[in-house]
C-alpha cells in the first residue's frame, strides 16, 4: 500500500511529494487484528470499568498490565537512555548504526507504557491530576513525572528524524537542540528506573527476601541497561528478516560485552545482598520462589555473562542467544518481583489471582500496534543503518504550503 503527501502551496503550485510506504504480509495482517481486538477490549473497560474486563481485586490491585505493560515494558525499552549515553556521550561511533533503530523501540515502549497506565488506572479520566496535585512525597508521582517528561522528550528527538523528510524547514532547529534533549534523555531514565525499584523496597515484610533488598532501587536501574543490549540484538535479529538488513557483528559483540560488565556488576551485588540478608537457605530451598529465583540468576544472568566473554559472543548464534536469555531473564524478575514475590502474602488474606483473557489480549494488542508502528517508520524513514551522512533531499517550505493526500 502506499500514500502519497502532495505541498503545494496556497496558489496552487505543486512544491514536492513524499511518498509513504506499507507492506501488507499475514503477519502485519494478524497484528492487526490482535490490535482490533485490544482496542475493543479497551473501550469496554473504560466504559465498564476494571471489574468487568480484569480479575484484578482488593487483594490482588495490580496484575498483568502493570507487570507487563508498565513494569517490564519500562525495563525494556531502557535500551534507548544507554545507547543515548553509548553513542552520543561516550562517542562510541561504532554503535552508531543502531542508535536509531534504539531509540525508536525505546519510544515505542514507552508510548505502549503510557496508554497501560491510562488503562491500568482505576478512574482513568483522572489522568491529568497528577500535573495539578503535587504529590512530591509519593514514589509513583515521580515515576509519572519522570515517564511523562521522557516520553515527551523522545518525542521531540524523533521529531529530529522525521524533519529529514517532513517540514524540513525544522530540523536545523531540532538538531540544535539534540545536545540538551540527549542530556536530559539520558537523566530521566535513571530516575523512574530506579524508583519502580523504591515503590517495591518500601514493601518490606510483603515482598518475599529473595527479592526484597536495600539494593532494589539499583537493580532495577542496572537491570534496565543490561537488557538494553539483549534487546537491540533481538530487534536486529528480526530485522534482519523483515528487511534484510543485516548488524555488524563487532557492534552486537561490543554491546553483548558491555552488557555482560553490567550484569557482573548485578551478579556479585545479588550475592553481597544475600550474603548480608542470609538468604542463601532460601535460595536453594527449592521450593516455587527459590526455583524461579534461581532460574532468573542462572539463564537471565550467570548464561549470558558466560556468552558475553567467550568465543560464543563472536557468533551470531551465540549472540542471539544471549539476547533471548538476556531479555528472557529481566522478564522473570519483573513477573517474579510482583506475582511470585508478593504471592504469599497477598493470597494469605483470600485473594487469588490470575490474568483473564481480555487483559492478555489488551497487553498482546499493544505490543502488536507498537509493532506495525515500528514496522511503518522503519519503512518510510531513515533508521536502520543510519550513519549520520545520509543528505537530506531539499523540499521547499514556506509558510503559505499546504498539502494533499492520494493513496495507491
Amino acid at each position: 500500500m502506499e500514500l502519497v503527501t502532495t505541498f503545494v502551496s496556497r496558489a496552487g503550485a505543486k512544491l514536492s511529494s513524499v511518498r509513504w510506504r506499507f507492506k501488507i504480509t499475514p503477519m502485519r495482517l494478524a497484528f492487526m487484528a490482535i490490535a482490533a481486538a485490544a482496542i475493543a477490549v479497551i473501550l469496554v473497560r473504560f466504559v465498564l470499568g476494571l471489574g468487568a474486563t480484569t480479575n484484578l481485586n482488593d487483594q490482588w490491585p495490580w496484575g498483568l498490565w502493570i507487570s507487563f505493560d508498565v513494569l517490564l515494558g519500562v525495563a525494556l525499552a531502557g535500551g534507548g537512555y544507554g545507547t543515548a549515553l553509548i553513542v552520543y556521550v561516550l562517542r562510541r561511533d561504532k554503535f552508531y548504526p543502531i542508535a536509531r533503530s534504539t531509540m525508536l523501540t525505546s519510544l515505542l515502549g514507552y508510548i505502549v507504557v503510557v496508554l497501560g497506565l491510562l488503562i491500568e488506572v482505576g478512574q482513568w479520566f483522572n489522568f491529568w491530576r497528577p500535573y495539578t496535585s503535587w504529590g512530591h512525597a509519593s514514589v509513583l508521582f515521580e515515576v509519572f513525572w519522570c515517564i511523562s517528561c521522557y516520553t515527551v522528550i523522545q518525542v521531540l528527538e524523533f521529531c529530529e528524524i522525521a524533519t529529514e523528510k517532513v517540514f524540513k524547514g525544522l530540523h536545523i532547529y531540532l538538531k540544535k537542540a539534540m545536545p540538551v534533549l540527549l542530556v536530559i534523555g539520558i537523566t530521566l531514565p535513571t530516575l523512574h528506573q530506579s524508583s519502580l525499584g523504591e515503590l517495591f523496597y518500601l514493601m518490606v515484610g510483603k515482598e518475599n527476601p529473595l527479592w526484597w533488598s536495600v539494593f532494589l532501587p539499583l537493580f532495577f536501574l542496572l537491570s534496565s541497561f543490561f537488557v538494553g543490549a539483549g534487546m537491540i540484538i533481538v530487534e536486529s535479529s528480526l530485522a534482519e528478516k523483515a528487511f534484510d538488513h543485516k548488524v555488524d557483528i563487532s557492534v552486537l559483540r561490543g554491546l553483548a560485552r558491555i552488557s555482560g560488565g553490567a550484569m557482573l556488576l548485578y551478579l556479585i551485588l545479588k550475592i553481597v545482598d544475600m550474603a548480608v540478608k542470609g538468604t542463601f537457605a532460601n535460595a536453594f530451598a527449592f521450593d516455587l520462589p527459590s526455583i524461579m529465583f534461581l532460574s532468573e540468576l542462572v539463564f537471565g544472568v550467570i548464561i549470558p555473562i558466560i556468552i558475553a566473554f567467550s568465543s560464543l559472543s563472536s557468533t551470531r548464534k551465540g549472540l542471539i542467544w544471549f539476547g533471548i536469555l538476556n531479555v528472557a531473564g529481566v522478564i522473570l524478575n519483573r513477573f517474579d518481583v510482583v506475582f511470585t514475590g508478593l504471592g504469599k502474602y497477598l493470597n494469605r488474606y483470600g485473594g487469588h489471582y490470575f490474568p483473564a483473557w481480555s487483559e492478555i489480549i489488551v497487553s498482546l494488542g499493544l505490543v502488536s500496534i507498537a509493532c506495525l508502528a515500528y514496522l511503518f517508520i522503519v519503512e518510510n524513514f531513515s533508521i536502520i543503518g543510519h550513519r549520520g551522512s545520509e543528505p537530506v533531499e531539499d523540499i521547499i517550505m514556506t509558510e503559505d504550503t499546504d498539502y494533499a493526500s492520494t493513496a495507491k
